[in-house]
Parts: C-alpha cells; structure tokens; sequence
C-alpha cells in the first residue's frame, strides 16, 4: 500500500526555503526534510556518494535503532533523526544520533497509547518523517483517532504539541503516512480520510494555528509540498482524485483537477510549469497537468507509481513502479523513452538522484543504482543491506544515510561513504 528540475525551478525554491534554511543547508550539508534539500528528490549538486557498499564496504558507522518505522533520515546539523515506534507498549518516539559517530544522544516519547486497532501490513506507526527547520524538528504522529503535531528542540526537548484534526479511516484502515512540509513560517500537515480530511498550517514558533482547508471526504496518504511553479508558489497534493493546488499562504484552493485515483502515497514533482502526480488505487494513472490554473492535462497513462514519488530532471521524468520497474518519460508529452525490470521485488521507497545516479531499495534490501540517462538503462551497481528497505534515504555531503530492517527485525541506521 504504502508507504522524492530545470535550474530556473530550485532558484526559485531558494528564495521559498530562504526563511529557515542556514549556510550550511544551502551548501547541500543538511537533508532536512522529506524529499530533501530542494524538496524533490535530488541532492544538492556536487556530492560523490558512493555507489558500491555492502555490510562492510564503504559503511562509516552503523548503529541499532529501537522499535519500528518506515520514517526516513533526517539530517540536521550533527544530529541523524528518526520516528519510530514501539508497537508493544505503544509508545512513539523521535530518536537522534550523532552524525559522526552513530552514538545515540537522545530518544524523546512523544506520545503513549491509543494505537490504532489495525493498520496495513506493510506500514508502522512511526512513517511519517521529521521536517526541521535548522532550529526545531517537527513531527506528527496518528493516535486516539487524531492526528497531533509535536515540535521539539534539537536536543529532544518537546517545546508544544498541538492537535492536527480528527483521522479516524473506518473503510481501509491502513493506518498514516504524511510527512509534515515546512513554508516560511509555516508547519503544513495533511490528513486525508473518508469522514472529512483537511490541509492544517501552523506557526513554526508557537504552534498557533494558521489556516486549515477542508479535503474530499476519500482517503489517501500523500505529503503536501511547496513548488515555485507557473511563476508562484504553489502547495501540492495528489490523491482523493485530484490534482490540487493551494496558496501555501492562506490555504485557498488555487486550482484543482481530477487525476490519479482515490489513494495515493507519492509526493508530487514538478518540472517548468508542469507538475506530475501518480496513484496505485482503485486504479492505476501517472497524470502531467499544466499548473497554470486552466486544469488541462498535458498527458496521462495508466502507470502505478502508488507508493513511491517520482524523480523530475532536466525535461525527462524518472520512476519506479510498485513492481520494480524503471521507467523514463519526456515530461513535455509523455513519450516512453525507456523501462527496464529491476529484479528482486517490490519497491516502496523513492527514488533519489544523486551525483548524476538514481538509487532505490526493493523492500528486500537490495538498491539499484543507474544513471539519470533519458536515451538509456544504465545499470550502475547493485548491493544488499539488511533484508527490509521502505525508508528513502538521504543524502548529504557525499555520505548516505540508510534505515534498513535485518534479522530478527531488528532496524539499523547506516551511513555509507568512500574515503577523500
């Protein structure tokens, strides 16, 4: 079920992220949110992660991280932090470790009890992942039939903690997903579910909330994010069977149009004044609309991207479908330059580009690295880590930050890196 552009665009998204983003940030040192420093997908531009790893090949530390959560990293100055979660005692926690060393220094309760009764298989109760600011972390957790947004300090201390909205899915209870995406001064969570869902902002200092947007009474599990697209910046999500912008502001519908299905995971992507949005259930499409405000669809085919977000880079489209396979597309119409099988199983984690390179994780354990070539599959290296991958890692300074499940279920945090 579950579960990351032209040059002109991430100039844009600088002066979006200008507010909360440091020097260090801007230098491509910090991952501090899902989807990563530009918010698509692709690491900050001169990095040489490695390409070739293994249990002991090219690891510079690796640590056990307690309980359970499909959360990805997220890397914050000299801290690595996760969600997880304790499914016995019902207990949801946000953990740090020290960039360097893979010490843990903190592991912070957030909330106790009130589980939901079920949830899908292949999710935890810890998947939604950490967004900083540089000077706080933000993370939200589903417990007692309501979605609640807690801010701490870099050091774990819980500064306040303020309900989201009720989220009680009676249809499909598979539990939830959404990262938190931070705007300016904003916090901005989603919650989509058939009794009647919403777009929540919140003050990034106090917790005063901002605005909230009603959503289609469906249920999906996507995470909201702020593009600089057809000249303004646009808050995007797809699911409920649309493609929906909102003024990232005020939390005003700017446009909406029906596309995709009912339930999606990915994030959306954009490229130019195109955005491109993918769904896995009742029914399969990867739809391109025009985000201009007109609605027009530019082009659609009935590919399942459900759990993973799409990669967008230098006019072409990048996915990996729910079957593991690669697949390239021109953005501007469509056309399928490329698809290629990835042997080994099903894929729920996105793909991340780096260094030139795309890497993804098959939920065995095994990523795939090729290269971000329209004209070709180019297979670059294949490696194995752990037996369970759904986290998408993240990528900073060269280094590669990996949340992988071995035996025993016992989860580890890696970080890989070659010698300089």
């Amino acid at each position: 079920m579950l579960a990351r552009i032209a040059s002109k665009t991430v100039l844009a998204l600088c002066f979006v992220l200008a507010p909360y983003l440091s020097d260090r940030d801007a230098a491509g040192a910090d991952w501090l949110t899902w989807r990563g420093p530009s918010l698509n997908g692709i690491a900050a531009a001169g990095q040489t992660p490695p390409t070739h790893w293994s249990d002991t090949q090219n690891v510079v530390w690796k640590t056990s991280v307690p309980g359970r959560g499909n959360s990805s990293p997220t890397v914050v100055g000299n801290r690595v932090v996760l969600t997880t979660a304790d499914e016995q005692r019902k207990i949801q926690s946000v953990v740090a470790f020290d960039r360097t060393t893979g010490k843990q220094l903190w592991n912070t309760v957030i909330s106790t009890g009130g589980f939901p009764p079920k949830i899908h298989s292949r999710n935890t109760h810890a998947t939604g992942t950490v967004a900083s600011d540089g000077e706080r972390l933000f993370v939200t957790f589903f417990h007692d039939d309501a979605i609640e947004l807690t801010a701490l300090t870099l050091a774990g201390k819980i500064l306040w903690q303020k309900p989201v909205g009720s989220f009680m899915p009676r249809l499909y209870q598979y539990g939830y997903a959404p990262s938190p995406t931070i705007y300016d001064t904003l916090v901005i969570v989603a919650a989509d579910y058939e009794g009647g869902g919403h777009l929540t902002a919140f003050d990034r200092k106090t917790g005063t909330r901002n605005w909230q947007t009603p959503r289609p009474k469906r249920l999906s599990y996507s995470s909201p994010i702020v593009a600089h697209v057809a000249g303004r910046d646009q808050l995007l999500i797809s699911g409920c069977d649309v493609v929906a912008s909102y003024d990232p502001h005020t939390g005003k519908k700017l446009w909406s149009t029906p596309g995709t299905t009912m339930a999606t995971c990915g994030t959306m992507v954009w490229s130019g004044d195109l955005v491109f949005a993918s769904g896995g259930y009742p029914k399969p499409e990867t739809i391109c609309v025009r985000a201009d405000g007109s609605g027009r669809v530019v082009w659609k085919n009935n590919s399942k991207c459900y759990e993973q977000s799409m990669l967008a880079h230098d006019g072409y489209i990048y996915a990996v479908n729910d079957g593991g396979i690669a697949i390239c597309w021109r953005a501007s119409d469509g056309t399928k330059m490329w698809e290629s099988r990835l042997a080994g199983g099903s894929v729920s984690s996105s793909p991340i580009l780096a260094g030139g390179n795309i890497y993804v994780a098959n939920e065995r354990g095994l990523t795939y690295v090729f290269r971000a070539d329209p004209q070709s599959f180019q297979l670059v290296a294949k490696n194995q880590l752990g037996t369970r991958a759904f986290a998408t890692p993240a990528f900073c300074d060269s280094q590669i930050f990996v949340r992988v499940t071995g035996a025993g279920r016992q989860e580890t945090l890696y970080c890989l890196g070659t010698d300089r």
